[in-house]
């Protein structure tokens, strides 16, 4: 069996195969194991996923499940720390959005919404573990005491109005996660090998055989099943296997910033500030920027979403903001980036943890890196058979692949082996945009799923 693409979905699947006995497999990459995107990832997970139906919570749930295994197994190798990801908000309107949004992930699964008011005991609110996982902490805490809020985030902004605590989620080492799902699959029956996919053979209508570039020679590959987990490659090598999948890649940046003054906690979570943002500039700085058609827009309104968190035990920081997103039908490397990203990034998180204003004058150099998110229409990832027998795929994760990966490659190996498959497969199969109702109502769909 051959798996192309050794990033943590490629890395899952073949672990998945190898645990389940299937013999000889190789994992292909035209690079080093986990270097094109997943080394560039948020490095966290959750289990909130309101609608439109039950396939991701169900699917999500189960691949925590399996990383709460691999924690402990590893004696949490993987970093792995239930932090939560908070939202927050300066606007009182957000609360009745923030309760439904947490009211519809019970509905679901994701455990029961608490809510913390003036006048609620302050023992109701459960702090998150130092480390690892707690199986108990479940749901969200919906917090619009104010005095609660500054006593257990005093680093947000003083004129936060609500905070939605999302318990079972948290952060982990991708790089960790992977090379120890790596070992264990090379220890087994895996066999990893640097090669370039170039085409596929058919023998009857069933896929038989592979040809890899290596080096310089072309080689041939006997195969009666190709798992597909390419990421951005995913159109160009799912062509090759005989599938047209209508897959785009959308280009993502994040910073890393020396948190030297103690700014953000260690312990703190995912924080995410939930309204718009208007970058604070000098009155000086703003009619200079204004007068420019290419800086203009720094004195726009922002959207929602700036993000971001404490990483490793020294003092980084990653940033995140997904306000410019460019779709592409095929990735380009290396990645470029707006020259105002770290600066813009700063000042936006900066209205929601004023001390990060510390840092803008002068500004730390920080450290750049992108990624693309590969998606589908759904905004859900490609799990299962392809056209041709023989053919499978696991990819198109967007922007939650190590969260999903483990559960993936179990789905995936599932249907390679023809084992009985969980009731959420059909959500992930890529026949599903053969269907024309599908269609439709995904065009209705108003949320991404993402951050």
């Amino acid at each position: 069996m051959i798996v192309v693409g050794a990033g943590i979905a490629g890395i899952a699947a073949a672990h998945a195969l190898a645990d389940a006995n299937a013999g000889r497999i190789l994992l292909l990459d035209s690079g080093a194991p986990l270097a094109l995107t997943s080394d560039k990832s948020t490095e966290c997970y959750r289990n909130f996923w309101p609608g439109p139906d039950r396939a991701m919570a169900d699917f999500i749930a189960d691949s925590i499940d399996l990383l709460h295994q691999h924690t402990l197994a590893s004696n949490n190798q993987i970093q792995l720390h239930q932090r939560g990801y908070l939202f927050a908000s300066a606007r009182e309107q957000e609360i009745q959005s923030l309760q439904q949004q947490a009211e519809k992930n019970a509905h679901y699964g994701g455990g029961q919404l608490r809510h913390h008011h003036e006048g609620s005991p302050s023992t109701s609110y459960r702090l998150s573990p130092g480390d690892g996982f707690d199986t108990d902490l479940d749901g969200a805490d919906l917090i619009t005491d104010r005095a609660l809020i500054k006593h257990h985030f005093p680093y947000l902004a003083a004129d936060t109005a609500v905070v939605l605590h999302l318990r079972k989620c948290g952060v982990l080492s991708a790089q960790q996660l992977g090379m120890y799902l790596l070992e264990r699959a090379r220890a087994s029956s895996v066999e990893f090998i640097t090669g370039e996919l170039c085409g596929c053979e058919t023998s009857a209508g069933q896929l038989s055989s592979v040809s890899v570039k290596t080096g310089d020679q072309l080689q041939e590959f006997e195969t009666d099943a190709l798992v597909l987990a390419t990421g951005p490659h995913l159109k160009a090598t799912a062509a090759l296997a005989g599938t047209d999948l209508p897959v785009v890649v959308e280009k993502h940046v994040k910073i890393s910033l020396a948190d030297k003054l103690g700014v953000l906690p260690r312990h703190a979570p995912l924080i995410i500030w939930n309204d718009p943002v208007d970058l604070h500039w000098s009155d000086e700085d703003r009619e200079v920027l204004s007068a420019s058609p290419e800086t203009r827009y720094l004195c726009e309104t922002f959207p929602a979403g700036v993000h971001g968190r404490p990483v490793g035990a020294g003092n980084q920081v990653y940033l995140y903001w997904t306000y410019d997103c460019p779709v592409s039908d095929h990735p380009e490397f290396p990645i470029e980036t707006d020259d105002y990203y770290p600066e813009i990034l700063l000042r936006g998180m900066a209205r929601m943890v004023p001390g990060l204003k510390n840092y803008l004058d002068p500004m730390p150099r920080p450290y750049v890196d992108g990624g693309y998110y590969t998606k589908m229409a759904d905004n859900r990832p490609v799990i299962g058979t392809l056209t041709v027998p023989g053919t499978f795929v696991c990819s198109a994760f967007s922007g939650y692949g190590i969260m999903a990966a483990c559960a993936a490659g179990e789905l995936v190996a599932s249907h390679v082996l023809r084992r009985n498959l969980p009731d959420y497969a059909p959500a992930f199969e890529a026949s599903r945009f053969d269907d024309t109702a599908y269609l439709e109502r995904i065009a209705d769909l108003s949320g991404s799923g993402q951050i």
